[in-house]
Parts: C-alpha cells; structure tokens; sequence
C-alpha cells in the first residue's frame, strides 16, 4: 500500500530554512532533513538538481523527519520571493567568516551545496554571507551532511544564548 499525504506548507514567517542546492547522495539529503527537523527547523527547500527528497533512499536516512518538516522542491525565482529579506548564509570551505562569528539568532537560511562542487552559481549569488567551518585537521572538506549538522548546531547554540 502507498500512503498519500498533502505535502506540509511553507511556513509564512520563517526563523530557520535551509536550502539544500545540488546535494546529490540520498544519505546526505536524508541526514540533513533528520538534523534539520530535530533542530526545529521550519523547512527545507530543495533547489534544481537536488535529489528527490521523496525517493525511498532519501526517505529511509530522514528516519521520520518527512512527516513533520516542510520539504519543497523549488526553483530559484521561487525561493527569492519566499525568502524575501532573510538573509542565506553559504556554507563554504573556505574563505568565509567563522561560523560563530555570523548572527544566526535571528531569521536566517543556510545554504548547503553538493558534496562535489558545492553550490550552484545561483546560489552563490544570492548568498548574504559566506560562512566556514574552521578546520585544523588535513581534511580538505566535510561531507554535506555533517556540515549542515555543525551549521544547524550552531544556530542553536546562538538561539539559546539569547
């Protein structure tokens, strides 16, 4: 039997998205809605390119986070009028400001990118600010997954500050 369910609404005023952009491994993909929802995130928006969020992979590693996370497939023109004036902080490498050097207290989205070339110039380009994650082993990189769990650990940690 196949369960069919409305997909869950954006929120109309969001504290807390992430934009999921290229990410490709359905265990990463899986990983960072499980993260999200756990932090309480309000949705994750999953941009062209991205891998279905809804293919049975993707739903296995969520673990359950589908049926209380809102997960949209969106194209960009859509994600710039739903964001509006949020800022959408870009996970990077490098070349970005510590991660705890951004204010992610308030309303804010991270942008994730793909394991392998990271974000799309169309994401990039909307980015309000690039953050790092500051690294003192020879790793060049994190996987999308654990990047986003450091990110999302991090705003919680600025959130319960204040």
């Amino acid at each position: 039997a196949v369960l069919k369910r409305e997909a869950i609404p954006l929120p109309k005023s969001p504290s807390f998205i992430v934009i999921a952009d290229q990410i490709r491994d359905p265990g990463n993909m899986g990983t960072l809605l499980r993260t999200t929802e756990a932090a309480g995130g309000d949705a994750v928006i999953l941009t062209p390119g991205t891998v279905d969020a809804f293919s049975p992979k993707v739903v296995r590693s969520g673990m359950g986070a589908h049926f209380h996370l809102a997960i949209q497939h969106k194209d960009w023109d859509e994600i710039d009028s739903y964001l509006g004036s949020i800022p959408v902080f870009l996970a990077e490498s490098e070349g970005g400001i510590p991660l705890w050097e951004a204010d992610l207290a308030g309303s804010c989205a991270l942008l994730i990118g793909g394991e392998a070339f990271g974000a799309s110039p169309e994401g990039e380009s909307r980015a309000t600010q690039q953050i790092t994650i500051p690294m003192k082993g020879r790793a060049e990189s994190l996987n999308a997954a654990v990047a986003a769990a450091i990110l999302i650990g991090e705003v919680l940690r600025q959130r319960y500050q204040h």
